[in-house]
């Protein structure tokens, strides 16, 4: 899997000037030629996000059955993804993908001093009173949320024009949503430098296809994607945590706890990372298995609820 730190130049949309002539270095050295972009038409690729439908679009597309070749991954961190999804990309998609002649790029959010920003990063900076997550608020409603714009909307965005796309060259963007998630394709409008698209609802493909069209690849089956601290996690998928994974959930709990401290400073009531209005520790059962609990935090389609 490419990590995309240094994007070449955008193709030229039209003939370019006739440069004016300089003066050549004393030392006789001619000025490089600048390298031109890889993608020099309309850019066609598919927004991944690691879980079961960008993974079945990725078999598809190995298949020739989607006309995809370049699959873009916005990680909003390797210390907030999921580290199960981080192993499953590195682990299978990733070498599944080049041994098909498919580019599966790996992108993040850079600040303008050329580092690396991470959406946990954000969370804990010392003295933030950002919340980009959709922390629940004192009714259990999702708060306000920019995570997916900021650390994966406008990632990908960032390359797509860095790589020519524009108004009036606009890029074709793949998103795995399926037949049973229809009423999510009208969420996000397209924005100037992309047409969005859903190759998967062309298909006909729910979401219970995905395993067995990932299984055809002798593939086995992905987690499901998600940051590990996502509000929108189920209960079970929290129960599950302390249970098999007692470390994150520890950390989980201390973000929360650490939010609530900072607005509890600023005299705001306290917001949790579950809708039952009180802290993960406590309403998370570490042995009493969970009834059915219809809330979701998939971002399998790489838009994350959108």
């Amino acid at each position: 899997m490419h990590a995309d730190r240094h994007p070449p130049p955008a193709c030229p949309t039209q003939e370019p000037r006739r440069p004016r002539r300089q003066k050549q270095p004393h030392s006789g050295a001619r000025p490089k030629a600048r390298k031109s972009s890889p993608f020099c038409g309309p850019i066609r690729a598919f927004s991944f996000g690691g879980g079961w439908q960008s993974t079945a679009a990725l078999v598809l597309a190995a298949q020739g059955e989607l006309d995809y070749r370049t699959f873009l991954f916005a990680n909003v961190g390797d210390d907030s993804e999921h580290p199960a999804t981080l192993r499953y990309i590195r682990d299978h998609a990733a070498p599944y993908a080049a041994a098909h002649g498919i580019e599966l790029r790996q992108l993040s959010r850079t600040r303008r001093d050329g580092t690396t920003e991470t959406l946990y990063g954000r969370l804990m900076r010392e003295g933030s009173r950002s919340i980009p997550i959709p922390v629940r608020m004192s009714n259990g409603v999702p708060g306000t949320r920019s995570c997916t714009a900021d650390f994966k909307i406008r990632v990908i965005g960032r390359w797509l024009k860095a790589h020519g796309a524009g108004p009036a060259n606009p890029a074709t963007i793949g998103i795995g949503i399926s037949v049973d998630e229809i009423h999510r394709a009208n969420n996000r409008r397209s924005e100037p430098y992309e047409h969005i698209v859903y190759p998967l609802l062309d298909l006909g493909i729910r979401r219970t296809d995905c395993p067995r069209i990932i299984r055809s690849a002798d593939l086995p089956v992905p987690p499901k994607s998600a940051c590990w601290f996502c509000p929108f996690h189920r209960l079970t998928a929290w129960q599950d945590m302390r249970h098999d994974q007692p470390d994150l959930f520890t950390r989980a709990c201390h973000l929360e706890h650490t939010i609530n401290t900072r607005r509890a400073a600023l005299g705001k009531d306290p917001v949790y990372l579950t809708r039952y209005n009180a802290p993960l520790a406590d309403v998370t059962p570490d042995i009493d298995p969970l009834p059915f609990d219809e809330t979701d935090g998939t971002c399998d389609s790489g838009w994350c609820f959108t």
